[in-house]
């Protein structure tokens, strides 16, 4: 999990708040497309991570059997 895209989340929200009580389509728009692409990155970063720690897991148990 990303501190940074949290970050990124969070000025997302905040800027379509903005947008939403200065009646500011566009900045509404434009920060809830920012949470979700830094939502999606975030996603797919722990699905990376996942991943990659499944393979480390594979390996070692072939490390293993190779003794």
């Amino acid at each position: 999990m990303s501190i940074e895209e949290k970050f990124n989340q969070a000025k997302g929200s905040v800027k379509e708040g903005f947008g939403k009580l200065t009646g500011d389509t566009k900045t509404q728009a434009e920060g809830a497309a920012e949470k979700v692409a830094s939502k999606a990155k975030e996603v797919v970063e722990d699905a990376k991570e996942a991943v990659e720690g499944a393979v480390s897991g594979v390996k070692n148990i072939f490390k293993k059997d190779g003794e």
